[in-house]
């Protein structure tokens, strides 16, 4: 069957989103399709408002400017954080599920994802030198403590010896969030109390 080509193209397209493929996408198409005018425009709209969206300079969280001037994200320019403490991401539903918990005043750094390889890529390199840059110029040198927050998995742990060895020189401290995430769990869909006890357990 020859599909039309706004349904190819939408394939193509959301095809290449995390855990989606060709065949979810497909059904998303049909879906979307079937939900109505109402609902696509909708759809249409709170996708063209992504282009609004930049990402902070500083730790690379997605964030919405208020201005043209605004580079750096709330959580950053929020003066009653400590930003010598930082607590290392791979990725924004991370920071996201540790700012629920209300128990983490820090700075957070998103590193993005990580390989199951323990070889950085080459955006995490560049990321981690921004990383190295920020705490000579803004804290002299040196952070108080840095929490390595990957999950606890085995290539987690491997990547975090990883950024730990490339940190050590950087910081006073280097810590892990405690185990009251199972091993082989993922910070995203740890609830908040789990991860609340892990982030005050952090060793």
């Amino acid at each position: 069957m020859n599909l039309p080509d706004p349904i190819k193209n939408f394939i193509h397209h959301f095809s290449k989103l995390p855990s989606i493929g060709p065949r979810q996408a497909t059904r998303l198409a049909f879906h979307v399709i079937g939900s109505g005018k109402d609902e696509i425009e909708g759809i249409i709209k709170s996708l063209e408002g992504l282009e609004s969206m930049s990402i902070c300079e500083k730790c690379f969280l997605v964030f919405l400017p208020q201005n043209n001037d605004d580079k750096l994200c709330e959580i950053c320019r929020d003066q009653n954080r400590n930003p010598k403490i930082i607590a290392i991401v791979e990725k924004e539903t991370d920071l996201i599920s540790i700012e629920k918990t209300n128990k983490f005043e820090g700075n957070y750094f998103i590193i993005g994802s990580l390989q199951k390889n323990g070889v950085l890529g080459s955006e995490q390199k560049r990321r981690l030198e921004k990383l190295k840059t920020n705490i000579e110029k803004e804290l002299g040198g040196q952070a108080d403590e840095i929490i390595i927050a990957t999950n606890p998995t085995t290539y987690g742990d491997f990547n975090a010896a990883i950024l730990g060895k490339e940190l050590k020189d950087l910081t006073k401290k280097i810590t892990r969030l405690g185990r009251g995430i199972p091993t082989g769990g993922e910070i995203e869909f740890a609830d908040e109390d789990t991860l609340g006890n892990a982030l005050e357990r952090r060793i």
